[in-house]
């Protein structure tokens, strides 16, 4: 595979900022028509306010997996870890206002995808609720909520591939698979005429849509790159990081499950404690495996344990009450650790995205097909436990499907971006480590100058520099 060099990256940036500048000039007459289309007497002032505030939350939660992750790798790759998450932010963002957000909810082609005319530039987005969406908000204030969704779900597939891939080839894979992945399931999910939706499934805030479709894009990317140098050992990272990033994951899920009842209501307050709720009784149903097994509890265990709880309950947040969140986010935790234990050397997912997104999410998913009910919110359905198994067959089935396409189409993203860019960093750089290599900064000045030294020994260092 061709390997990127400084040369092929100044012009692929350069290329970038020309077609976002034109893209950019192309929308500024869609500002302007959408600047008169202010009404707000249509709003809730309760709503927005709370909209606006969970859509900064979530917003929290990518920082929070930059440190999360950024925690767990060795301290040569800290920061390009980060990085890859920082840097969906700034991508899917643009991408978002072109044509993503039109992809996602634009008018139904089939209950496939979004005409990606409806929306592009932000046309007919404007401060007007659309109540088919969320009424009694600005339809503006929906699309930068959903947002929010959209650029952490490339990121969280980053931690199954950490330590050994391109930073250019990351911002090629971020753009194509958010348009070819993401986009088409949050269709299908929770656009009004989406098949899954109209098909009678339910996920409250994306454990289809975010957990399962990067979990699983994560095992695909694994498997195609293959084994990368070293392995995961907590000892080389920073505990102190995955604390801090645990933190703000949690505090920023508030938005991302209580934010999903579009309103500022007794339904969003359910949904934050049964968040809570899931994410607590994960963690103390690590902490003690961690005693019975181990006769020590891990620290970064229990925080992986919590962020765990929190991908269970996702899907069921607001559908479920607060005896169901718990128990979903203890049993999500067990099986998570299960597919760890099971799958442990079989491939090289770096931070075992797949056996906590993927599994975590399809857990969650399922879970809700059985302790969904009607008695917590009437716009859902009633679950195996209440005398509805269909929805846990339906559910069941939805999870195989979102599955197998996550994985069918990120394996062909990944194969693009490798056939054109050259995906895995060789070997000996991977073992001086990403951040010097990829960004020529480090956050210690001990490896910066350790990392200088075997620099000056690597035949591929001289060669590229």
């Amino acid at each position: 595979m061709s390997k990127v060099t400084p040369t092929k990256e100044l012009t692929i940036a350069l290329g970038g900022f020309t077609a976002i500048s034109f893209l950019t000039l192309s929308s500024i007459a869609t500002d302007e028509e959408n600047s008169n289309l202010i009404n707000d007497s249509l709003l809730d002032p309760g709503h927005v306010a709370w909209l606006t505030t969970s859509a900064a939350l979530v917003l929290l939660m990518t920082p929070g997996l930059a440190f999360f992750y950024g925690g767990m790798v060795h301290n040569k790759n800290t920061l390009s870890t980060m990085m890859q998450s920082f840097i969906s932010i700034a991508s899917v963002s643009i991408l978002w206002i072109f044509f993503l957000f039109s992809l996602c909810f634009g008018d139904s082609l089939g209950g496939i995808i979004g005409n990606p005319n409806t929306y592009s530039f932000m046309k007919n987005v404007s401060g007007i609720p659309n109540d088919s969406f969320a009424p009694g908000v600005p339809f503006l204030l929906y699309a930068f909520f959903q947002l929010k969704f959209a650029l952490i779900t490339p990121a969280l597939i980053t931690g199954s591939f950490s330590e050994r891939v391109y930073f250019s080839s990351w911002g090629w894979v971020i753009m194509i698979w958010t348009a070819l992945v993401y986009a088409p399931v949050a269709h299908w999910v929770w656009h009004p005429a989406g098949f899954l939706r109209g098909w009678g499934t339910i996920d409250f805030a994306g454990g289809t849509v975010v957990h399962l479709t990067a979990g699983v894009g994560g095992l695909a990317g694994a498997l195609y790159l293959g084994k990368g140098e070293g392995s995961y050992n907590p000892s080389q990272g920073n505990i102190g990081y995955i604390l801090l990033g645990t933190g703000l994951l949690w505090f920023g899920w508030f938005g991302f499950n209580a934010g999903s009842a579009l309103s500022a209501s007794s339904l969003a307050v359910l949904s934050a404690l049964n968040t809570h709720l899931a994410a607590s009784s994960a963690m103390i149903t690590w902490v003690w495996l961690d005693y019975v097994l181990a006769k020590k509890p891990s620290v970064s265990g229990a925080c992986i344990a919590s962020v765990i709880g929190l991908v269970g309950v996702t899907p069921a947040a607001g559908f479920v009450n607060v005896g169901a969140a718990m128990l979903i986010g203890s049993i999500t935790v067990l099986a998570c650790r299960l597919s760890m234990h099971l799958l442990h050397g079989k491939f090289d997912d770096r931070l075992e995205v797949f056996c906590c997104h993927g599994v975590g999410g399809a857990t969650g998913q399922i879970l809700t097909g059985l302790f969904a009910t009607t008695s917590v919110n009437s716009f859902g359905f009633d679950g195996a436990f209440y005398g509805n198994p269909q929805l846990l067959g339906k559910h069941i089935v939805a999870v195989l499907l979102v599955g197998v396409y996550s994985y069918v189409m990120t394996t062909i993203v990944f194969w693009t971006v490798d056939k054109f860019w050259g995906m895995s960093v060789p070997l000996d750089q991977q073992k001086v480590g990403l951040d010097i290599f990829l960004h020529g900064e480090s956050h210690s000045l001990g490896h910066f100058n350790q990392a200088l030294e075997m620099v000056g020994s690597s035949p591929n260092a001289q060669a590229s520099s």
